[in-house]
């Protein structure tokens, strides 16, 4: 049945609208003010009181590292390298594809209560390499009704071979609205000459998905083991294919976003897990100069990418000083994030306008001050981001949070998660 959200206050990052209604079913085919709503029998939902906004894009994130919330093991690392060693490769070293299904499931449930509905994942799993991104396109888009795209982070630190099948296989089933493939890569200092050579004879126009300069450390690395800088390493050796996602990138140099820019990759921030890893912020001024296009994900840190937008914009004007970043720049990243899952997904996501993909959210909201298109991001970004929980949630049409609920059966999925994690701390602990 057609669905009518009436009564609407409407912000999609682009345009804002009061006492509206939308009409849809799995895209949106109807928005106009109430004076002109006539109810054909839909299915209506009121939203007086409440805000209606395009549901939430990850730009890079790492799904496997919700079973890490409370792992205790030794861990006293003096350098971002013994971050890695003491817990991540510990953790995803151990898994195996139940566990990569049920982490799965335990994200989605999160993220769609914090109105994610798109996740752009990069995963790793060392027990299971072969089917783990079926292993998540299973629960995140045909349990949870999500849309992902997915790789797997080719490393030397697992099984090459096997790696590089994960990936090929995956790329080669046929991209839909809801998933996606992509070529995935750790970071240049677990990836050798023979193995990056491996990746250019199958990669084809395929972009990848890595971790480059999330430290100083990866560009020390690289300078002194081949005598060139990470972007130009991986330059040399053709992978930078249009659409490639680079993540962090805190210390590329302005020759490196020059070749991003030229090559047309885009760079992905995740200032939260920048600062927990003391690893340093990016230099935001620079990226905003080179004209590369930015996404916004959160590295796995959370079930929230509202808390990336306030980090980024607060990290940015603490680095860079007052009205060095300003919510203009914000609101481009947002919408940069939104079009790069368009153009993997062929599909329309993040404005509400006839044609574009019903992935919707509504959340209430009271504006104590006047609310209007000029200051509608405002509004949002102080009045709604830092406690960011939607009543309703839809993607394609279908109400996948009802009232702040979950579909029971998903609920019920999700609390068999903590069986799998219980395994996988086992697991580590033993090892």
């Amino acid at each position: 049945m057609m669905k009518a959200l009436i009564n609407a206050r409407i912000y999609d990052y682009n345009q804002y609208q009061e006492q509206a209604y939308i009409l849809f079913d799995e895209q949106i085919t109807q928005v106009g003010p109430m004076i002109e709503f006539v109810d054909n029998g839909y299915d209506i939902i009121d939203c007086t009181g409440q805000l209606v906004m395009p549901s939430l894009v990850v730009g890079h994130s790492h799904i496997y590292s919700t079973f890490a919330r409370g792992l205790s093991i030794p861990f006293n690392p003096q350098n971002f390298q013994e971050i890695l060693a003491q817990l991540w490769w510990k953790l995803d070293a151990s898994l195996d594809n139940s566990m990569n299904y049920y982490s799965g499931i335990a994200s989605a449930c999160d993220f769609l209560r914090n109105g994610i509905t798109t996740i752009i994942d990069h995963h790793a799993s060392g027990k299971d390499i072969i089917g783990s991104l079926l292993a998540l396109k299973h629960a995140i888009c045909d349990d949870a009704s999500m849309r992902g795209i997915f790789c797997f982070e080719t490393s030397d630190r697992f099984n090459i071979e096997a790696c590089i099948k994960e990936n090929v296989d995956f790329l080669s089933l046929e991209p839909t609205a809801f998933s996606a493939g992509m070529f995935g890569l750790h970071a240049s200092m677990t990836l050798s000459e023979t193995t990056l050579k491996a990746v250019k004879q199958v990669l084809k126009d395929e972009p990848i998905h890595i971790h480059v300069a999330e430290s100083n450390e990866d560009e020390t690395d690289s300078i002194n083991q081949y005598g060139e800088r990470i972007i130009n390493r991986l330059d040399r050796h053709g992978l930078l294919n249009p659409g490639s996602i680079i993540a962090h990138a805190l210390y590329t140099d302005s020759s490196e976003l020059k070749i991003l820019k030229k090559r047309g990759c885009v760079v992905a921030l995740n200032v939260t897990s920048n600062m927990n890893n003391g690893v340093g912020l990016p230099n935001f001024e620079a990226l905003r100069h080179s004209g590369v296009k930015i996404i916004i994900g959160n590295d796995g840190i959370s079930s929230s990418i509202t808390t990336e937008y306030l980090n980024l914009y607060y990290a940015a004007n603490l680095k860079n000083g007052i009205n060095a970043f300003n919510l203009i720049d914000l609101c481009k990243m947002i919408n940069d994030t939104y079009q790069y899952a368009n153009d993997r997904l062929k599909i329309k996501l993040g404005k509400i306008q006839v044609g574009y993909a019903a992935d919707l959210l509504t959340i209430p909201y009271h504006p104590v001050t006047p609310m209007d298109a000029e200051n509608a991001f405002s509004h949002v970004f102080f009045g709604l981001y830092n406690s960011f929980k939607p009543s309703n949630v839809f993607v394609a049409g279908k109400r996948v949070v009802k009232e702040y609920q979950l579909r029971p059966e998903l609920q019920s999925k999700y609390l068999e998660a903590i069986k799998a994690a219980t395994r996988l701390w086992i697991e580590i602990k033993k090892g």
